[in-house]
């Protein structure tokens, strides 16, 4: 049986949209952010990042964690692509090359867009948007966003996907990054096949699912 620790308020989102396409029957293990308790080392907060016994799942205090029989894994892209190989079907590569592809697709959303997109949520989550500071933020982020918005609007101009003109692993990894840019339209409006693809990707009934169950936990 999968465990997944982690909240659907978090990057643990990616998996549980995952174990949704897969079908897969999971335990869901609820650890919040350390970040948004008081004290998370008080004897009676709930199970936390902080937690001794959620270190010993994943010791850099992050979620989402998994335990898949004797395997344990935390970084949320990493899982989604296991959980995809592991159980087959279209999500994950039929080759080597697409496996290859898959995961430069994913590399890319980690170390070209998330770092951006999540300056964009954290600025918003935190309540600053509307600041002199967050402002600027904003603003930064959204230029930095516009060379790999290019790039994938260029991509997605000979394709509705982003491997094998299906929707696989690494749609939903840079779905679920860019979903952090949401928040700034323009963006979207600017790349018009961009905008068609994420709204393809989150029109499935596994991220409805997600999401509905995202709706349901405390913000």
């Amino acid at each position: 049986m999968l465990t997944i620790y982690g909240v659907y308020r978090s990057r643990a989102s990616r998996v549980y949209w995952m174990a949704e396409e897969l079908g897969l029957e999971f335990t869901s293990v609820p650890v919040l952010q350390a970040r948004r308790l008081d004290n998370p080392l008080a004897s009676d907060a709930p199970v936390n990042t902080l937690s001794p016994d959620f270190a010993a799942i994943n010791p850099m205090a992050m979620i989402p964690a998994i335990k898949d029989g004797d395997l344990v894994m935390h970084e949320s892209l990493a899982i989604t692509l296991y959980l995809a190989r592991k159980h087959g079907g279209s999500l994950a590569g039929q080759s080597v090359e697409e496996d290859g592809l898959l995961t430069m697709w994913t590399m890319w959303a980690a170390t070209e867009v998330e770092v951006h997109t999540i300056k964009l949520v954290m600025t918003y989550d935190n309540e600053k948007e509307d600041t002199e500071e967050g402002r600027a933020t904003i603003a930064v982020a959204s230029r930095s966003l516009k060379r790999p918005l290019a790039v994938l609007e260029k991509h997605l101009a000979t394709t509705d996907y982003l491997v094998g003109n299906r929707f696989t692993a690494a749609d939903l990894n840079l779905a679920e990054v860019l979903r952090y840019a949401q928040s700034e339209q323009a963006l979207f409006d600017a790349h018009p096949k961009v905008d068609a693809w994420i709204k393809r990707c989150q029109a499935r009934p596994a991220y409805i699912a997600m999401q509905a169950a995202r709706s349901k936990e405390a913000v």
